[in-house]
């Protein structure tokens, strides 16, 4: 009788081997790739092509096999796919919502027949992204398909939208940006990274047999960003949206700059999180889920362990408990193990204590799972972390404290907090600056939860309907501006050519033109140099009408040093007694309304009907701000899992608005009502031909309720106080109306940290496609959701 090699359950759970694995889905993939010859062309119009030279890359999984090539896309493929995606893009926008959002639905059956062959592509690629996950993804964005013309009525969607992603971003990241920019009826041109190119292939060709139209979805591979640089610079290309790491957005950004493309990039990866667990926190789960985030073998973040003293000790007895039998985790190459060395080296020479799951071994690319206990801010494993199983645990001791080490990064990605106080829980989320906070849980993602990154983590907004409105425009604004290309410029020296200053004659007061003052921390003061600029009279030809302060760097750095203290205040206030300042405001401006359209007629040359006309539609907008206030705001989401979760808009902080010359005043207060109605602190630059509309409503602001220093008024050259907002590293975001130039090298410059950008460029005397007169619906929405940013927080239940 043959002897049986089945093992009995209790010899299984003894050894605990894993059992054999399916073969069915492996088969599938495999059958796939070699369906392709293990070769995977371009998506191009519908159909896998071969690229113009033949060029290719390998892609190896963990253990060094091959597992497929993929072709690297030329200058030719560029303007095929270009030339297809516009195309394709006619196609896809002149089908109805219905018809869109079948599409998007067809494709889940479709992933129900094809599901194990995705999941094993995914798992050769080592690029994870569930099939549920996907099919939550289509089923959220085919409804808001279907909804686009119904609750988004007053806008377009945007034409032709490349998705860029670095080799290191997930699959998953990549999709919430594909498919958000088809439901909105783009098009879309997709450069993945190496290890997710064969999945998104896959898609691709599953979304055309589901009734796409060829050219609605382009995939182009390439070996590395420089391809994305390429995409980029097409003219064909409406948007270009990045996700990846930090370095390689900076280089798309710097390579696009001038070319009058928006560009938004999403650092997701390498970002710094805080893990901060309460003393009223349930311990054991605490731990068990940041050994589960930090020292999982695929990690986009680098999460650091923020501790209540009260129970650090417990915390740590804890953590050896569970990392007692932890085997060493395998790393990348064995100059990533001599970076963690150097790490844990340099944390005990600065007094940190180590707590590892195991002997560390001699050689080899593997490393044990580290705890460094008592790690201060500053340090180097904090700041700086390397990729590796790598734990810093830092210590606080009030709720306050615990704030300041969460956002001591300059990353916003993301938080996770431990406490059974939901009120603490609550607190303490509104507090940070990041863009999601998860309450007893962590790396929570759903589509109808807004994905924003604040400060140096992001510059865009991804999910829910937040996410909806970079791939749209307002119906109501003028069709974009053509794409320009660069100007041969030498950014060190842009904004140093300013004409030169003036010390007004004051020895006979009575001829001499008036000299006004600028508006800086809530007084009106002349510039630190002491100089002013003339101001000509309309057409040049009438002489000097007054002069205006000069200002400059140290201006500017006055002004910020005043808004930062102010701002975080005024964002507190609540949205009511915000509306009421800017309706006081309006009362001002009405009260004043006949000094300010005369210094409008004589400044502009406009009659006095015009001038007029302009001062009443000023008091008006402001007014419309004013009612906004307490209007649009965030609110409880519906989760498909138990728990709740809220949509929180928040002000972005100090903005820098660098004023146009056409309209103003209304310009003026159209920009002044968006920002501050939302709750930031702002610094202007006037028209620099037309700044004394602007100077005159300073007699508006002294006498208004705002507080000092949250808005800041200041004159002088446009293009060297353009440097001086975008080198000061605290100014989050720019709207500029300028020069080609300008706008050129604030894309070049606003990079390190992220600064969010509102860019509209002069052409031919017109100050870009906005008319200041109009007052659509859509053009205060877009303007009010270019001056917050997004917070998402999740509160689980049992």
């Amino acid at each position: 009788m043959a002897v049986s090699s089945t093992k009995t359950v209790y010899e299984i759970f003894q050894s605990m081997e894993y059992g054999p694995a399916a073969t069915s889905s492996t088969a599938t993939a495999q059958a796939w790739l070699e369906h392709h010859s293990r070769s995977l062309g371009l998506f191009i119009d519908g159909k896998f092509v071969c690229p113009a030279d033949g060029r290719s890359c390998s892609l190896a999984d963990s253990k060094g096999s091959i597992v497929c090539s993929t072709a690297c896309a030329e200058e030719a493929d560029i303007s095929q796919c270009a030339s297809s995606a516009v195309n394709g893009f006619k196609s896809w926008s002149s089908l109805s919502c219905n018809q869109r959002a079948k599409v998007l639905l067809r494709l889940v059956s479709v992933l129900g027949q094809h599901g194990q062959c995705f999941s094993e592509l995914c798992e050769l690629c080592e690029a994870s992204c569930s099939t549920a996950a996907l099919v939550r993804l289509l089923q959220f964005y085919s409804s808001w398909a279907q909804l686009r013309d119904t609750l988004l009525t007053d806008w377009t969607p945007l034409g032709v939208v490349a998705v860029v992603t670095s080799k290191d971003c997930s699959l998953y990241s990549l999709l919430l940006k594909v498919l958000p920019a088809l439901a909105m009826g783009n098009s879309v041109v997709v450069v993945p990274g190496q290890s997710t190119a064969p999945p998104v292939l896959l898609l691709a060709q599953l979304f055309t047999g589901a009734g796409l139209p060829a050219g609605a979805l382009n995939v182009l591979t390439g070996s590395d960003i420089t391809l994305g640089v390429k995409v980029s610079q097409n003219h064909s290309i409406s948007y270009v949206n990045y996700s990846g790491n930090k370095e390689d957005g900076v280089m798309l950004c710097k390579a696009t700059a001038g070319m009058g493309v928006p560009v938004s990039v999403s650092p997701c990866i390498g970002a710094i999180c805080p893990f901060i667990i309460f003393e009223s926190a349930d311990i054991n789960s605490a731990v068990d889920e940041v050994m589960e985030a930090a020292f999982r073998k695929k990690k986009e973040v680098f999460w650091v362990l923020c501790v209540q003293e009260s129970v650090v000790d417990s915390v740590v007895a804890h953590l050896r408990l569970r990392m007692a039998k932890m085997k060493c985790v395998t790393l990348h190459s064995e100059a990533d193990r001599e970076r963690l060395d150097a790490a844990v080296q340099e944390a005990q020479q600065l007094g940190a204590t180590l707590v590892q799951s195991c002997a560390d071994p001699t050689s080899g690319a593997q490393y044990p799972s580290t705890v460094l206990c008592g790690v201060a801010p500053s340090s180097p494993c904090v700041v700086n972390p390397c990729p590796g199983p790598l734990l810093p645990l830092m210590t606080f001791r009030s709720n306050t404290e615990a704030v300041t080490l969460g956002n001591h990064s300059p990353h916003g990605q993301a938080a996770s907090i431990w406490t059974e106080d939901l009120t603490l829980a609550l607190e303490t989320a509104r507090s940070l600056s990041v863009g999601s906070v998860w309450v007893n849980s962590h790396s929570i993602s759903d589509p109808c939860l807004p994905v924003c990154g604040h400060k140096d983590s992001g510059t865009c907004t991804d999910g829910g309907q937040e996410g909806l409105y970079q791939f749209l425009r307002p119906s109501s604004s003028s069709p974009p501006l053509p794409r320009s290309s660069p100007v041969s410029m030498d950014y060190t020296q842009f904004g140093t050519e300013a004409s030169p200053p003036i010390i007004p004659d004051e020895s006979d007061p009575a001829r001499a033109p008036q000299s006004h003052l600028q508006f800086v921390a809530g007084k009106a003061c002349k510039s630190v140099s002491g100089c002013s600029v003339a101001v000509q009279s309309p057409g040049g030809g009438g002489g000097v009408l007054a002069y205006c302060p000069d200002g400059g760097r140290k201006d500017v750095r006055n002004a910020v040093e005043a808004a930062i203290k102010v701002q975080p205040g005024w964002m507190k206030k609540s949205p009511s007694a915000r509306a009421q300042s800017l309706y006081s405001l309006a009362k001002g401006l009405e009260s004043k309304r006949r000094d300010i359209a005369a210094a409008i007629n004589t400044q502009t040359g406009l009659s006095m009907d015009e001038a007029e006309k302009e001062v009443e539609l000023s008091i008006t907008r402001l007014s419309v701000w004013a009612a906004y206030c307490d209007k649009v705001q965030g609110g409880s989401l519906p989760m498909p899992n138990s728990g709740s979760a809220l949509s929180i808009p928040e002000a972005l902080g100090v903005m820098g608005v660098v004023l146009p010359d056409k309209n103003p005043l209304l310009s003026m207060v159209t920009v002044l009502g968006a920002t501050i109605a939302t709750g930031n602190a702002v610094i202007m630059v006037p028209s620099q031909k037309y700044p004394l509309p602007a100077l005159a409503f300073i007699k508006v602001l002294q006498s208004s309720d705002l507080s000092a220093g949250l808005v800041n008024v200041i004159t002088g050259s446009r293009d060297q106080l353009t440097v001086a907002l975008a080198n000061h590293s605290v100014i989050k975001a720019i709207w500029y109306w300028g020069s080609a130039e300008g706008c050129q090298y604030l894309q070049y410059t606003c990079t390190s940290p992220l600064k969010t950008l509102r860019l509209c460029k002069d052409q031919e005397g017109k100050d870009g496609e906005l008319n200041w007169t109009q007052c659509h619906p859509s053009f205060l929405e877009e303007m009010w959701r270019s001056a917050v940013q997004w917070k998402s927080v999740w509160i689980p239940t049992a």
